[in-house]
Parts: structure tokens; sequence; C-alpha cells
């Protein structure tokens, strides 16, 4: 019993491989983790600062894209509430060759049914150009997917009701 007892004990060289692999894949990990933050907090690319105001900015995050026309040309540099009226104040950065008319919207849209929000830019038409630091001043803030399907369901179920309704009031009046 002894002899299979031997067989199946790993050795200690054995010990120091798999502790050596579990390092490894560690170190690895680690690395990747690094390199997921880092790509996460992009570092200035020169463009400049643009600020607008919008009532709701569920799901928009720092970091989150800027785009124009589906490419991105920016992105979300802060969100805090203006104390005064309380609404959501982003900061964005656009790359310096992309020139918006003062005109211009941003718009909080999402990315797909269950994915992140981006701010959307339609340009406008004037003739002058959004400044560094400048503000854009027509906004559309995110929309809800649960406050759409929730005025849908009332207003199916108010329907139905309203035709029950009608149909008992008619049959009442009928006989």
């Amino acid at each position: 019993m002894s002899v299979a007892t031997a067989s199946t004990r790993p050795t200690a060289r054995h010990d120091r491989l798999e502790l050596l692999a579990g390092l490894v894949v560690l170190a690895l990990l680690g690395g990747l983790l690094v390199l997921a933050m880092v790509g996460h907090h992009r570092g200035s690319d020169g463009g400049y600062p643009v600020k607008a105001s919008f009532s709701q900015i569920d799901g928009l995050t720092v970091g989150s894209d800027v785009r124009l026309a589906g490419i991105t040309v920016g992105h979300v540099d802060s969100e805090k509430v203006d104390p005064k009226t309380f609404q959501a104040q982003v900061t964005f950065t656009l790359n310096p060759s992309v020139k918006l008319p003062t005109d211009s919207a941003a718009i909080i849209t999402s990315d797909s049914l269950l994915g992140g929000k981006y701010i959307a830019l339609s340009p406008g038409g004037a003739d002058a150009t959004v400044k560094s630091g400048g503000v854009i001043t027509e906004t559309q803030g995110s929309i809800s997917l649960e406050q759409l399907l929730s005025k849908f369901i009332f207003s199916v179920t108010d329907s139905l009701q309203k035709s029950q309704k009608a149909k008992a009031n008619s049959e009442t009046n009928g006989q």
C-alpha cells in the first residue's frame, strides 16, 4: 500500500513547477489588468473641451464616446450637477480637427439595447464654430428603456380598460 501512495504523491520538483506556472499565470493576468486600466484612462489627445447640460444622463460615464456620424471624435471628461439648475453638466473633449457649428446638438444615445451610452453630435448650419470651453445649448438627455416600457404597458392597459367599459356600457344600453 505504501508503494501506491508513493507513486501518486507529487514530488518536490513537481510542486515547484506547479507553483511557478501559477505565478506566471497570475503575472500575466496582472499585466492584462494594468493594460486594461491604462487603455481606459486615455491621455489627452490635444483636443479641446466643450460643455453641455442635460436633464438626464443615465448610463453615461466618464470615458464614454462622443460620436459624430458614427465616428468617435472625443470622450467624456467629467460629469457634475449644476447646483442652480439641477441639470447634469457634462464636459467632453473633441478632436482638434472637428469644428462644430454653434447651433449643433448633443444627444445621449444608447450603443445598443443593453449597451452603454454615448453622446451623438448633430451638427447645425451656423457659420460660427464652438470654441475651446464653449457650450452646446441644444441637448437631449438619455431616454430610459424602463420609462418607455412602462408608458407602453400603461397605455395598452388603459386602452383595454376603456374598451371593456365601452363594451359593458353598450351591452347595458342595448338591453
